[in-house]
């Protein structure tokens, strides 16, 4: 079991353990120490989101790389995904972001991509691990004095070149289009990039202050950006987190449109251009049953991973599946970027709509969904909830009632200390009386 990496990287309260000065410093010299065994020398880009902390860790990690003998490159305020890429295109030994995606501005996190511009494996996550507890052994070490490296302009310039390269012939004339930037990383990048496909764009919250990134906007309150798309009458809302790596949308009627309907929408659009092989969906067990339905009926298979777009990603790979994501926005298309891309979405979101001449609505109308709703639960450890029996008992009674009429999926966050009960069912008052029996089970054993 992996002690500080969670499903996407590691993530805690900055200057906190695992985030305070000297492991950050470990994790540095962890990370060149791996590195070199391959790599002589190895060169690290990192990134970062907009978070107050995220410069003093920035200066704090590239202390610990240079120590262990790597040579940090910086691209500054930028998405996650920009740093896969870039990372990938220019032949860095890895990439680095310092972010905590949708958490509070309080959190901050590091994750890391291998040269491929891929997440990396969880066996590589556990050398790295180790390495850094052997650097913590004993007296603590504490960085030197330092600054983050200078930032690379160019970098941005050449993502966003990236971008539209993807939607040839994208225009949005005659469309108001809503973005929602999080005050997050997508700020530094969207307004350049959707100012040069036409259209009336509005941008909003796109104004960093290092705390106010997630803060009532983006795509963790996607009601937010729905809203503004009705009193402006817009024809699509689009609302990132804040790293930008998953994308969530508003149709013209003010409705949110998730990840599971963007899987649809993308899904039928490659099949009918002969580009889904294997008519092959991934998604994950928090996707709805009804997104399963609807594209059962139009010949497409769902395979389901687990939580964590590195976990679909795995999946799609080993299947050839040219398509997969998460109902949180995290989408993959495997043939265009190496991990979840919010900004690349919506540029082919956007080129589905331009292309079919439907609204948005009207290409996912037929996506009917089961009542779903999902309990967090704050708790002090993570125990296996299959050994706790008052857990256990009320999981049983859940699934033994709903049967084949609903689906129950209980796990840990891999990136909070919160336990996430899922339950969707065709009964409502059923979906709601389990899920609330199960969650006060889990708040009684292990709750704060």
């Amino acid at each position: 079991m992996k002690k500080l990496f969670g499903t996407d990287g590691i993530r805690a309260i900055a200057g906190q353990s695992p985030l305070d000065a000297p492991t950050i410093y470990a994790i540095g010299l962890a990370l060149a120490h791996t590195l070199s065994i391959k790599t002589p020398s190895p060169r690290v880009l990192l990134g970062m989101d907009t978070r107050e902390s995220s410069e003093w860790i920035a200066a704090t990690l590239t202390a610990g790389l240079t120590e262990g003998g790597a040579s940090v490159e910086s691209a500054g305020v930028i998405t996650t995904p920009a740093i896969a890429f870039l990372t990938k295109t220019h032949g860095f030994a890895a990439g680095v972001v310092i972010s905590a995606s949708h958490n509070p501005w309080q959190d901050n996190g590091i994750k890391l991509f291998g040269p491929d511009g891929y997440k990396l494996p969880d066996a590589v996550e556990m050398e790295i691990e180790e390495e850094i507890f052997r650097k913590l052994e004993g007296a603590k070490a504490m960085p030197p004095q330092t600054v983050a490296p200078a930032v690379n302009e160019a970098d941005r310039a050449e993502y966003v070149r990236f971008l539209l390269d993807a939607v040839p012939g994208l225009s949005l004339d005659g469309r108001r289009i809503v973005i929602d930037c999080a005050n997050g990383a997508a700020s530094s990048v969207a307004p350049q990039l959707f100012s040069s496909l036409g259209g009336e764009v509005v941008i909003t919250h796109a104004s960093p202050d290092g705390r106010n990134i997630n803060e009532a906007c983006g795509a963790l309150h996607p009601e937010v950006v729905a809203l503004q798309v009705k009193s402006c009458q817009a024809s699509i809302g689009i609302t990132f987190d804040g790293d930008a790596d998953r994308a969530l949308f508003s149709d013209e009627h003010g409705c949110v449109v998730n990840g599971d309907a963007v899987l649809l929408l993308a899904a039928r659009d490659l099949q009918a251009r002969g580009l889904l092989t294997n008519s092959t969906v991934v998604a994950t067990t928090m996707s709805n049953m009804g997104l399963e339905a609807a594209l059962k009926r139009s010949g497409i298979e769902m395979l389901r991973a687990a939580v964590g777009d590195k976990y679909v990603l795995e999946q799609m790979i080993n299947t050839g599946a040219a398509l997969g994501g998460e109902q949180s926005g995290h989408i993959i298309f495997s043939g265009r970027s190496t991990t979840g891309d919010g900004l690349l979405t919506a540029l082919l979101l956007l080129d589905v709509v331009h292309r079919s001449g439907k609204s948005l609505a009207q290409l996912v109308a037929d996506l009917k969904v089961f009542p779903q709703v999902i309990v967090n639960v704050k708790v002090r450890e993570k125990r296996p909830l299959e050994g706790i029996p008052a857990v256990a008992a009320a999981i049983r009674a859940a699934e033994a009632e709903l049967a084949d009429s609903g689906r129950v999926v209980i796990r840990y966050s891999g990136t909070e200390a919160l336990a996430r009960v899922m339950i969707e069912a065709e009964s409502e008052a059923l979906m709601r009386l389990h899920a609330g029996a199960i969650a006060a089970a889990i708040q009684s054993e292990l709750g704060t």
